[in-house]
């Protein structure tokens, strides 16, 4: 039946039947005002509900948002030959993934790096890092290490990551210049730190931290009491209380080393989440780093509350806290990201490709099953699930029509990324920060053919040279 035929059919049956027209129409066209930027020729690997990944596909963003994904043939059935494009990227022989999210850092702690390693927890913090902070850092040592941080984040391929530090409000007028999405605590903790020195300045700092920043699309401020052990009960409970006036983030480090536990038990009566429990402090509202020493019941209670957990394999790995179990924690139904901790004796780079790799294999290990957590899972844990743990879900984490247009561009054109036999595998355990060659975060572009173009490279380089030679001269004093 030809189609004039079928709708004077169809028409014949609406007035028949007195119900409103149905007709069979065209595939809507997308994007009728053209396109900020088009990636074409492209393989996809879209971390969407279905996974799908598309060979020869086509992104389009106007402003900030992505307003088609899929493949050529479809981009070109629904479109006319006339649209407006502003910039295009002919991604042929390239991999785009969604921007990776770093859960949990401490990015001006770039200019620590290599400072002290390979020692404890406790000792790293207590008798190196909390007295070199005291001595050092200054609104301009965190607004240098944040710039330093920002072209090493935007090199591997971060476009959304979480903070906690001291200056917090430098950290994300750093961030925002540079154009990366961040989640930024200011931290509260039972002494004097380098920015407030009561928890009275600590609160009016953060006040004035979260009211600044209300609304911004790329900064989310937050509330970030650092710990169980360095905050005492009624400090958890004003941080959260003011965090929860203003609809802001809570971020906060827990279960991260067994001496943490046991202190817990023997101080609280309880694990530290069921400790936590007991305060009112667990909500949707909470992002939660490390969650090492975590039983079954701890793990419900997690999932329950809807809490925000961050695996950083490096950090766990480096002082030896243990290992997360990320199988149970996913199987249970916990939110649970991917995080590479702070850039200094608990890691010392801030690389979310290097994480994927080592999440998957210290699973593996672990519970010595090579099926424990694959490629796919890791790659989930660094983009959706990283999202769910932000609860920032609906609007990053993956390439969809709707969705903030935040993603990397990879290059294929290297010794070890051919042959190419799943994607998944390719990009967690074969492909390198190396390879990331373009990032674009909210429809700006932060990195183009390996060129920085939001962060003055050289000039954080040399003032992190300078600030490393005052950290060497302090410790001698």
């Amino acid at each position: 039946m030809c189609s004039t035929l079928k709708r004077v059919f169809l028409l014949a049956n609406v007035i028949l039947l007195g119900a409103a027209p149905i007709f069979a129409q065209a595939p809507p066209k997308v994007a009728s005002a053209g396109f900020d930027l088009l990636i074409t020729n492209a393989t996809i690997v879209t971390m969407d509900p279905a996974r799908r990944v598309i060979e020869d596909g086509v992104i389009g963003v106007a402003g900030d948002t992505i307003t088609f994904v899929g493949p050529s043939w479809d981009f070109h059935s629904r479109n006319a030959k006339g649209f407006m494009v502003k910039q295009t990227i002919d991604a042929k022989g390239k991999l785009i993934i969604p921007g990776l999210i770093n859960g949990h850092t401490h990015v001006p702690m770039v200019l620590m790096r290599g400072l002290i390693d390979d020692v404890t927890l406790d000792d790293w913090l207590r008798k190196y890092i909390f007295p070199a902070e005291a001595r050092n850092v200054t609104e301009d040592y965190v607004r240098w290490g944040t710039r330093l941080a920002m072209a090493e984040m935007i090199r591997s391929g971060t476009t959304t990551f979480a903070d906690m530090y001291y200056f917090e409000d430098a950290v994300a007028e750093e961030t925002k210049a540079a154009g990366l999405r961040g989640f930024l605590g200011e931290t509260w903790i039972d002494f004097p730190a380098p920015d407030n020195k009561s928890e009275a300045e600590m609160a009016a700092y953060s006040e004035r931290f979260l009211k600044k920043w209300q609304g911004d699309p790329l900064i989310h401020a937050a509330v970030a009491p650092h710990s169980i052990y360095t905050c005492s009960e009624k400090t958890l409970r004003d941080a959260a209380a003011l965090a929860r006036k203003y609809h802001a983030p809570i971020l906060i480090h827990v279960a991260e080393m067994r001496k943490e536990l046991m202190d817990s038990l023997a101080n609280n009566g309880a694990t530290p989440v069921q400790y936590l429990e007991r305060i009112a402090f667990l909500g949707p509202d909470v992002v939660a780093a490390h969650c090492i020493w975590v039983d079954y019941t701890d793990m419900k209670i997690l999932a329950d509350h809807q809490v925000g957990c961050v695996h950083n394999p490096s950090s766990n790995m480096m002082l030896a806290s243990g290992v997360a179990p990320v199988v149970d924690e996913r199987a249970a139904g916990m939110r649970v990201g991917l995080g590479t901790d702070g850039p200094a004796g608990s890691n010392n780079d801030l690389d979310m490709m290097e994480e994927m790799d080592l999440a998957a294999k210290l699973q593996k290990t672990a519970r010595v099953d090579p099926r424990a957590l694959g490629a796919k899972g890791a790659l989930e844990m660094a983009t959706i699930e990283g999202a769910r743990a932000l609860h920032m879900e609906k609007e990053i984490g993956s390439l969809e029509t709707g969705k903030k247009a935040d993603l990397v561009v990879l290059n294929l054109n290297v010794p070890n990324a051919v042959p190419m036999y799943d994607v998944y595998s390719q990009v967690v355990y074969a492909l390198k920060a190396s390879e990331v060659e373009t990032v674009v975060v909210g429809g700006k572009t932060l990195l183009k053919d390996g060129k920085l173009l939001t962060v003055d490279e050289p000039a954080a380089m040399a003032k992190a040279k300078e600030y490393g030679a005052k950290v060497q001269a302090s410790l001698k004093q």
